[in-house]
């Protein structure tokens, strides 16, 4: 059951948002070095997980021993690790406990910017991923639907997401009260949710933007949604405008504004020197040039830190949230109970129904009942009735070993029964992993 799931990773808490650039997988040949892992692990099945606070291993794995941090950390870095790193580096999780960390961080309660919505939507693309990738099964979509869910009803059952709780509305906030000051022409570079986000705030206030990209036929696209200007990013960095803010946010490995272009960015702010916002892991803006030339750079880490302020204004409602993740635990316990062993259930109902029916056909006989007929469709009525009641107990008695029985609890079950029973219930059981298989 749960003891199956685990996680492995590392978050914000561990050495700051900027700081998981280092463990962060790039998408090229992502799913094949995800598959290759999981075979290497020997994990059933796998998603990752990767956010502004957090890059994590989600999986189920028969094996309820094995601790995968050394080779997740190579994976995650590259390189393979001095005995002792993986354990002092990355956080571990398993079973019950596996399973309530992504409901925490599903519902937006592990999160730098406590209740942040965004985080929910990366999980399910987590998993939407791995699915696409043939990652993920049967377990981990019972996982995953419970852990969005959960976050679903925390965010319509509490006030956990009231008021600016992501990182990007902090981000936004810092935006805002700069134009407030000294108005200008925002540059939001690269094409990303991130920077998505901060075009559809700027076109409702009615404020300047210029889309920066690499690729010109993204870029251009992006711009002409919000009927703003376009720049290819090669051209603003020879170029520039004169801009209040530069918004960043790309997929690119490396910083894509440096120590030329910042000095030209510095050189022609009229008044105030610009704002650079990095919303980007790895950097985006490089933080020594910022410096270098005066110019203000928020960074992730920075970020991060003043959403982590903000946790105590929403501690009230986290304790309503608390109370909806306690009540999914068991959930996900029986759901996972009935999805993936209820076949043993129906052979068993069967099983009570066929002793139904042949008693029937034995009673016929010796009342010498017609093969058809009122009275023997009202026998065979009161005897699957019958045999629907008395099979309701043991079915219950089956849940229950699942869920709270040793090791060994469903075997020594299946003993007890006679060879026949026992026999057709391990053949459905065979046939359902080799589906999950």
């Amino acid at each position: 059951m749960l003891e199956n799931f685990g996680i492995v990773g590392i978050s914000w808490r561990q050495g700051g948002s900027e700081a998981l650039a280092a463990y962060a997988l790039p998408p090229e040949r992502l799913a094949e070095r995800l598959r290759r892992f999981a075979k290497q692990a020997a994990l059933a099945e796998l998603a990752y997980l990767e956010t502004c606070n957090r890059v994590e291993l989600v999986y189920s794995s028969e094996s309820s021993q094995e601790d995968i941090r050394p080779l997740a950390l190579q994976l995650l870095t590259g390189r393979a690790a001095p005995p002792g790193e993986a354990k002092r580096t990355l956080r571990a999780w398993r079973g019950e406990g596996a399973c309530e960390h992504l409901f925490l961080v599903a519902a937006g309660l592990d999160s730098a910017a406590v209740g942040e919505a965004d985080v929910a939507g990366q999980v399910r693309a987590s998993h939407d991923c791995a699915r696409a990738w043939g990652l993920a099964g049967p377990k981990l979509a019972l996982l995953f639907e419970e852990a969005l869910r959960l976050a679903a009803a925390v965010r319509d059952n509490t006030r956990l997401g009231a008021g600016s709780i992501s990182l990007a509305e902090v981000a936004l906030g810092h935006v805002r009260r700069r134009l407030q000051r000294n108005p200008g022409l925002v540059a939001l570079v690269g094409v990303s949710p991130m920077t998505e986000r901060a075009a559809r705030v700027l076109a409702d206030a009615r404020q300047a933007f210029v889309v920066v990209n690499r690729s010109e036929q993204r870029g251009r696209a992006f711009a002409d949604r919000f009927g703003a200007r376009f720049l290819c990013l090669e051209d603003f960095r020879h170029d520039p405008p004169p801009v209040a803010i530069v918004f960043a946010s790309t997929g690119s490995r490396r910083p894509v504004l440096l120590d030329d272009q910042l000095q030209r960015l510095a050189a022609r702010a009229d008044g105030e020197a610009p704002l650079c916002v990095d919303m980007a892991v790895p950097a985006d803006v490089d933080p020594a040039a910022c410096a270098k030339f005066g110019l203000r750079r928020i960074g992730m880490d920075e970020i991060t830190d003043e959403a982590a302020r903000n946790r105590d204004a929403r501690l009230a409602a986290v304790a309503e949230a608390r109370t909806l993740v306690d009540a999914a635990l068991p959930r996900l316990r029986e759901r996972c109970i009935e999805r993936l062993h209820g076949n043993l259930f129906a052979t068993l109902q069967e099983h009570y129904r066929d002793v139904a029916s042949a008693g029937v056909e034995r009673l016929a006989k010796q009342l010498k009942l017609p093969v058809e007929g009122d009275e023997r469709d009202a026998v065979e009525r009161w005897a699957q009735g019958m045999a629907k009641r008395l099979a309701h107990v043991p079915v219950v008695g089956l849940k229950g070993l699942l869920r709270d029985g040793p090791e060994g609890s469903l075997d020594a079950f299946l003993d007890a029964l006679g060879s026949d029973l026992a026999g057709r219930m391990r053949q459905g059981e065979e046939r359902r992993n080799g589906r999950e298989g």
